[in-house]
């Protein structure tokens, strides 16, 4: 399975301390799927990138939205771990513009995941989303990093 979490925008400057982290948690993510990172210019870039990562599975969309579904990390995890069971090939975890995704996007995504009703930065929520996504992994793997509190 590979993952990729990518956000609408420019690329992190070299010294950003929370692109910094969230590369951290990508690298231990990395013990149990191919993980990396991705910056578009525009919502349209991500959804035609998306469109080319058309495998023998659709690629599944997750674009973290306000309005969407809130998860604790325990079923955040049974969730990823249904899709990896069921073959999911591709799973993009995104961050959108700060306008918010577009209707199309909406209805193109699997699944709409909100972090919480406050706002925060999109660095933040991307770090946020890397440490969840590890976290997601040590639970299927019956890992002591959950403490389940």
């Amino acid at each position: 399975m590979n993952l990729t979490l990518a956000h609408i925008g420019a690329r992190p400057a070299a010294k950003d301390e929370f692109d910094a982290l969230t590369a951290v948690y990508l690298g231990r993510c990395s013990a149990f799927a191919h993980c990396k990172a991705e910056a578009f210019r525009t919502e349209q870039a991500l959804l035609d990138w998306l469109l080319r990562l058309e495998g023998r599975t659709p690629a599944v969309a997750v674009l973290l939205d306000s309005r969407g579904r809130q998860m604790s990390s325990e079923s955040f995890a049974a969730w990823l771990g249904e899709r990896r069971d069921q073959g999911a090939q591709q799973i993009v975890f995104a961050v959108g513009p700060a306008s918010g995704w577009s209707e199309a996007a909406r209805l193109r995504a699997q699944l709409l995941l909100s972090l919480g009703p406050m706002t925060m930065a999109h660095a933040l929520a991307r770090l946020v989303m890397a440490e969840q996504l590890y976290r997601a992994f040590t639970i299927l793997a019956g890992h002591p990093y959950h403490a389940g509190h």
